[in-house]
């Protein structure tokens, strides 16, 4: 199956928001759960998108979706593994670190986006995107300084891999999404993820009263918002992309405040608002600047 054509801008921008909400639920959900075993929480997460993501490709297909995987070629492989690394990643630093400080160190997926984007896209990058980057630095470094043990800075350590992979996936969409539908790369991705999972901690336990938590992380906050950011980034340029997903980092903290009790620390605070701070100035700054080269680039 070809590509489908790119959506309208606006709805484009209004979709990767919605898949940003669903992402910052992450946190709250994984707070209710009576097992908290990282690897075991991983692999059902996944285990559950897999399944999700079966339902949907088969359903867009209206038929089998295996096919569509083996189109992909080495493409898909790609993107695939960038999805298992966040799938994986993401999941084991919130066991281990607050999601505040997991999802604060994500937010710098969008400099490593631009930066990348300037690699393989040709993205212009100006001096506001060095300054943001260096700024973005010092508040992670503040962060974890005065706020953080030292498994948690162990958890924002794997949480590095999440921006790691993100800003390579956008940029792997973004240049090959109009030759081969990638979307069946986040069912690869998924079971990536558990086969990783599953050899590290077999047996694995799945106690009845986590079970509709873990359905819901699996298919409302993972399989469906991803499966739609591949078509929602089509439009869009690649930092555009990484900065609406920001939403997830403001988001995410509020939520696990507000409905599971957990506290955000003075240091995670006022790193985090240098952090966005940075972010959200380059973004503004930077726009006119990468828009010219990111349309002569080949998407």
């Amino acid at each position: 199956m070809l590509p489908r054509p790119s959506l309208p801008r606006r709805r484009a921008m209004l979709l990767l928001a919605f898949c940003a909400l669903c992402w910052s639920v992450a946190g709250v959900l994984t707070r209710r759960l009576e097992h908290t075993e990282s690897l075991d929480v991983t692999f059902w997460r996944s285990f559950f998108c897999a399944a999700t993501m079966l339902v949907l490709l088969a359903a867009q297909r209206r038929g089998n979706p295996l096919p569509a995987i083996a189109r992909m070629g080495w493409p898909g492989l790609v993107s695939g593994a960038m999805w298992g690394t966040m799938f994986t990643g993401f999941m084991i630093a919130l066991t281990m670190t607050s999601v505040a400080n997991a999802l604060v160190v994500m937010s710098v997926a969008p400099l490593l986006t631009a930066l990348l984007g300037r690699i393989v896209l040709g993205t212009r990058l100006g001096a506001f995107d060095w300054i943001a980057t260096l700024l973005a630095g010092a508040g992670i470094a503040w962060m974890v300084r005065d706020g953080v043990d030292g498994e948690g800075r162990i958890g924002m350590a794997i949480a590095l891999c999440v921006p790691l992979a993100s800003s390579a996936q956008i940029v792997v969409l973004k240049r090959l999404q109009a030759q081969v539908d990638l979307a069946p790369a986040v069912l690869v991705g998924a079971l990536l993820s558990c086969a990783f999972t599953l050899a590290l901690a077999w047996p694995m336990r799945l106690p009845v009263a986590d079970l509709p938590i873990l359905v819901l992380l699996g298919s409302v906050q993972l399989a469906i918002p991803c499966f739609l950011l591949v078509r929602a980034v089509r439009p869009l340029a690649p930092h555009e992309v990484a900065l609406i997903a920001l939403l997830e980092v403001v988001l995410g903290p509020i939520w696990t405040w507000l409905w599971a009790d957990e506290a955000i620390s003075a240091a995670t605070l006022q790193g985090g608002l240098v952090v966005l701070g940075a972010l959200v100035v380059n973004a503004l700054l930077g726009r006119r600047a990468a828009a010219p080269a990111t349309r002569a680039a080949p998407v």
